[in-house]
């Protein structure tokens, strides 16, 4: 999916290719956004927005993915764009952008805010897999490559038995927040042949080392990717475990 195995995870509103070159020296995958692609997700990301959250909310959203693309179309590392939908034709012309650039098209089904989910979009989606799948299916279908941003604890969901339905649906890939459990990792990379990358709480070289024991292909860093120090230590041992 991309190399080196160490990616840029989405921030909100703030995760662009301005930022992605800033952070982007020792990375070799960064995903954009997230970004509200259709109505019901631009009209509760509107609503986060009241609430003093940064949110990307440009214009036209498609358009904006594709400009997006196009600044990093001769960068060093492979883009993504997290996208929070709910209806299937935005996600469809955003997937077509992504094919047309060899990028990523991540579902987000990892966003808890209630805004997002009351719109049936992140988190709702884990609860929801023959929807989270048909969103799969249509983004694979415009020729894109794509991933699913999951979020381990929630209630009722088993994510390796999800990761066997997205990868049946058509996903390359499966991005795991682990949350307080680190161990889910071992056990989604255990259950499909998708290229997992383990995200949350990835700053030290120990952190590097056991999501990576436990069969990622690859970490994500959020938070610490506005650190170019913090990215270069991370890099460094990604290097280190894979030499």
């Amino acid at each position: 999916m991309f190399a080196p195995r160490l990616a840029l995870a989405s921030l909100s509103g703030e995760a662009d290719a301005e930022w992605a070159m800033s952070a982007g020296e020792h990375a070799g995958g960064v995903f954009l956004g997230g970004i509200a692609i259709d109505e019901p997700t631009r009209e509760a990301a509107r609503a986060m927005v009241d609430r003093n959250r940064e949110e990307c909310l440009p214009a036209d959203p498609v358009a904006w993915v594709d400009d997006q693309l196009s600044e990093l179309d001769d960068a060093f590392l492979r883009p993504a764009v997290n996208v929070r939908a709910v209806r299937l034709g935005p996600l469809r012309d955003v997937a077509a952008v992504c094919a047309a650039h060899d990028a990523i098209l991540e579902v987000n089904a990892h966003c808890r805010q209630d805004e997002l989910c009351d719109a049936g979009a992140g988190e709702t989606l884990l609860r929801d897999t023959s929807r989270l799948c048909e969103q799969v299916r249509a983004a694979s279908d415009e020729g894109a490559a794509v991933s699913v941003k999951v979020r381990a604890g929630v209630q009722g969901v088993h994510l390796p038995v999800l990761a066997q339905a997205i990868e049946r649906a058509g996903a390359a890939a499966i991005h795991v927040d682990a949350m307080d459990s680190r161990r889910v990792v071992r056990d989604v990379a255990d259950a499909t042949a998708l290229f997992v990358v383990a995200n949350n709480g990835v700053r030290t070289r120990d952190d590097v080392f056991e999501y990576l024991s436990y069969g990622a292909d690859a970490v994500s860093v959020g938070r610490p990717s506005r650190d170019p120090e913090r990215v270069r230590a991370v890099y460094a041992a990604v290097k280190e475990w894979l030499l």
